[in-house]
């Protein structure tokens, strides 16, 4: 194996944040990243835990992480969404990536959650082809919606105006 994995720390972040700019280079959005080390510290480890995050090390290098929130879904009550499973591009192949999605389901599993779900990029064949090789199902059917920050702000404005 050559590399473990572990419940990530503060000083962990600063290794996060490249792995997670890395996959933003990989998806083709370098710079779509806003957020910062002092952010991952404040949210992971702060009063309010927005995230869990597990990281896998190797020769003390953080080379993989899979970061994880809580959810709740009307239709099955508690879930855990993965937000990114992410692996350095040296340890693609190496069973990193199937590691991490294991200490994921554990977790979930200790939870007693109903569900563990994350999104994957369409065009990212050997995402989908691991995921489903490892029973994952992948909703071809769903269309992922986000209201972006800009778009928060002006759907606010819109508000305020109609009840003027």
């Amino acid at each position: 194996m050559g590399f473990s994995i572990r419940d990530a720390r503060q000083e962990d972040m600063v290794q996060v944040l490249e792995l997670i700019q890395e996959l933003a280079l990989f998806e083709k959005e370098p710079e779509a990243v806003e957020v910062t080390v002092q952010q991952l510290v404040r949210d992971g480890f702060g009063a309010k835990k927005m995230f869990h995050c597990f990281v896998a090390e190797k020769a003390d290098k953080v080379v993989g992480i899979a970061l994880i929130y809580p959810r709740y879904s009307t239709w099955k009550g508690p879930i855990v969404h993965l937000e990114d499973l992410i692996v350095s591009k040296e340890m693609r192949g190496s069973g990193l990536g199937t590691a991490l999605l294991d200490e994921v389901v554990k977790y979930g599993h200790r939870l007693g959650v109903k569900r563990i779900s994350w999104e994957v990029l369409d065009w990212n064949d050997p995402a989908i082809a691991f995921y489903e090789n490892k029973g994952a199902d992948v909703k071809r059917d769903w269309d992922v919606v986000h209201l972006n920050e800009n778009g928060i702000k002006t759907y606010v404005e819109k508000l305020e105006e109609s009840s003027i």
